[in-house]
């Protein structure tokens, strides 16, 4: 039997109907940029795996770091224990995370890192003996399939059979400059009306939202307000951080900071899956207590494990690195030339780039996941390109080792596309 044949027996694969697309591809290896099937095909990977592997696939670097720590120390449990990796990964990471964090919870994905920050919130509140049990979203936010997360995002093609059973949460647009003002409007009169616990927002781009983009003034006001409030800030840095925006975090472009910072994706460099929620000292004290009942009683089998906190050591070392930093440089360039050669195309409708997230809107009706999608994808793999359509948006966000052939590949495939859709 074939690959694909035996992943018909038992899988069931995310975000996807088997009825309709019954086949998976087989991947068999991956290096640097590249992904190869099981046939010898290779492909770009212009997405860097769903935004993970941004210092490409199997860095020689990260594999000898992980080896190490696989000969000395493999799994302890979190809880009462503790081990070099996950002390050393927590001092490289508040190096890099905006000044106001102090304190850094693990747990094991971009969902459950969402999940903590929301529950911190709530038990932030509750340790005080204050009753705040409303959280606010952006409309069209996502951050994660697990209830808490799901409940603040605003996508329903994810969570339209699970909406009866959700925490309470009150949306407002995005702001933009036409609506800002609505918007405020609206926030200020949501917490006049409820008990708001927390914001929980995406900063700056909204990755499952087709990479909506919008400004750090505005969203810097609704933060302003919120604190002067009371209400914990939560940013959902899962997709945005590490680099992809052009700084460490997006929230670096915003003036005020987040109480609680969500990640995961590329913390572990495509490696092994992990997650982070950091916090204030502000956050941290008010679980401090005699009383066991106001300690934080949220736990993963796998917090802290340390072959995943060696791997996020070294992708650290990586994006610190000079090579690094250019080659993020120079991604940006590049997609600035190419979106000054198709800006004004007559497929595309708008343009939009923060860092190395560049994403186009084609100008024609479609359904997200609808024919029209899976054509445009097919068109991509055909011509060796791995990219995955949010609908009618195009995106790139490739990793950070990718080549200049490998992206002016990507860039040829998307001309291509537009003669044809």
């Amino acid at each position: 039997m074939t690959l694909q044949e035996r992943d018909k027996k038992h899988l069931w694969h995310p975000l996807t109907q088997h009825k309709i697309h019954p086949d998976a591809l087989p991947i068999v290896k991956a290096e640097g940029a590249l992904l190869y099937d099981d046939q010898g095909k290779e492909y770009i990977d212009g997405i860097a795996s769903w935004y993970t592997a941004m210092y490409g696939h199997c860095h020689p670097y990260i594999l000898k770091k992980v080896q190490e720590q696989m000969q000395t120390l493999d799994q302890i449990v979190f809880a009462g224990f503790t081990h070099e990796p996950a002390i050393q990964l927590s001092e490289e990471l508040i190096k890099i995370l905006p000044d106001n964090q102090e304190k850094i919870f693990f747990s094991d994905n971009g969902s459950t890192a969402n999940e903590v920050g929301i529950k911190m919130a709530l038990q932030y509140h509750f340790n005080k003996g204050e009753k705040r049990n409303t959280i606010i979203a952006f409309t069209d936010g996502f951050h994660g399939d697990t209830f808490g997360a799901m409940s603040a995002s605003g996508l329903s093609v994810y969570n339209g059979p699970f909406e009866d059973f959700f925490i309470d949460v009150q949306r407002i647009p995005t702001p933009n400059k036409a609506n800002f003002e609505e918007v405020i409007q609206e926030l200020l009169e949501i917490i006049a009306v409820y008990d708001v616990a927390a914001f929980i927002y995406e900063p700056l781009v909204q990755g499952a939202n087709a990479m909506h983009m919008f400004e750090a003034r505005y969203l810097n006001e609704i933060l302003q307000i919120c604190s002067a409030n009371d209400i914990i800030t939560i940013a959902d840095e899962v997709m945005t951080g590490f680099g992809k925006t052009g700084k460490n975090f997006a929230s670096e472009y915003i003036a005020t900071k987040p109480d609680i910072i969500s990640m995961s994706k590329a913390l572990t460099a495509g490696f092994v899956p992990m997650a982070v929620t950091s916090c204030t000292q502000k956050i941290y004290d008010a679980f401090l207590d005699d009383s066991i009942g106001k300690a934080f009683f949220h736990a993963h089998t796998y917090s802290a494990n340390p072959i995943a906190c060696s791997v996020a050591i070294a992708g650290i070392e990586l994006l610190q690195s000079e090579e690094i930093q250019n080659t993020i440089e120079r991604i940006i360039q590049s997609h600035k030339d190419f979106d000054a050669k198709i800006k004004n195309h007559p497929k595309i409708k708008t343009t939009r780039q923060k860092g190395v997230i560049y994403a186009l809107d084609l100008d024609i009706k479609m359904d997200r996941y609808g024919k029209k999608r899976y054509e445009i994808f097919d068109h991509f793999m055909q011509n060796g390109v791995c990219l995955r359509p949010l609908g009618k948006t195009i995106y790139i966000l490739p990793p950070y080792v990718i080549t200049k052939e490998q992206l002016d590949t990507i860039y040829e495939s998307i001309l291509a596309l537009l003669e044809i859709v």
